[in-house]
């Protein structure tokens, strides 16, 4: 099968929280008072080597920080890794964090527009997509109206509809069963479910390790940045569960 998604000894360093946090004027000030210290950088990916083929349906789990959303954020381009190659053959459609990609002064529908653009598809492919992806969103009413007049909700839902009506040739989720109340969260799975039908590659984060033991062939569990395991989805989360309990059992013992 062909590859789609080939990672070779990728790594990153990332700046923490508190650094990104650290402002201008703080940074000058502690300068001149002679307080000044380099920025404080974390090994978010450590040594990363993963290929996923046409087809594949690859689950990523791992505790909270372990590095899943960094990894799909590195695939995707939006970050560039510090060490390593990443290559990427195909069309992606990341929905990591929904809505992130959209002009929150112009409309929903020139948004809907604009984010197929940005996918590869025509105007006017797109123009015919925007009936059927307000359905999906239940935003008919909201056409017109700016994005950043939509709830967190809203412009989460807008999100998920564009890249899964698109169906893109790799798509990336990363939590996005959270989205909305329960009836749209049923309604996402059942989307999601047309797609792992299609010959769609699919790369999911999600702590619903149940869902990802029904949905994906395989799976990697990240610990600390690094791959510490990877086969069978089943045999992912078993490993994965039984860390979880050696350290809760630890932690009340």
């Amino acid at each position: 099968m062909t590859e789609l998604i080939r990672l070779d000894g990728v790594s990153l360093w990332r700046r923490t929280q508190e650094e990104f946090s650290y402002d201008l004027k703080k940074t000058i000030l502690s300068i001149l008072e002679g307080k000044y210290r380099q920025p404080a950088k974390k090994l978010v990916l450590d040594n990363i080597n993963l290929v996923v083929k046409v087809g594949d349906k690859l689950g990523i789990i791992g505790a909270n920080g372990s590095g899943k959303s960094t990894l799909l954020k590195v695939i995707s381009g939006i970050l560039e890794p510090t060490a390593g190659n990443v290559r990427v053959r195909g069309q992606i459609a990341p929905l990591i964090e929904l809505g992130a990609g959209f002009d929150a002064d112009i409309s929903v529908t020139d948004n809907i527009i604009l984010y197929g653009i940005m996918l590869g598809f025509t105007r006017k492919q797109m123009k015919a997509k925007i009936s059927s992806i307000l359905d999906f969103a239940e935003l008919h009413d909201y056409a017109l109206v700016p994005v950043k007049g939509l709830s967190s909700g809203m412009v989460a839902r807008l999100g998920f509809a564009i890249a899964t009506d698109v169906q893109p040739e790799i798509l990336i989720l990363d939590e996005v069963l959270s989205v909305g109340d329960e009836s749209f969260k049923q309604k996402c799975k059942r989307r999601i479910d047309t797609l792992w039908d299609d010959q769609a590659t699919v790369l999911v984060v999600s702590h619903d390790l149940e869902f990802m033991k029904q949905a994906c062939d395989r799976a990697i569990w990240l610990d600390h940045g690094r791959i510490k395991f990877a086969g069978t989805t089943a045999d992912a989360v078993d490993c994965y569960l039984k860390q979880v309990n050696n350290i809760r059992y630890q932690y009340e013992a």
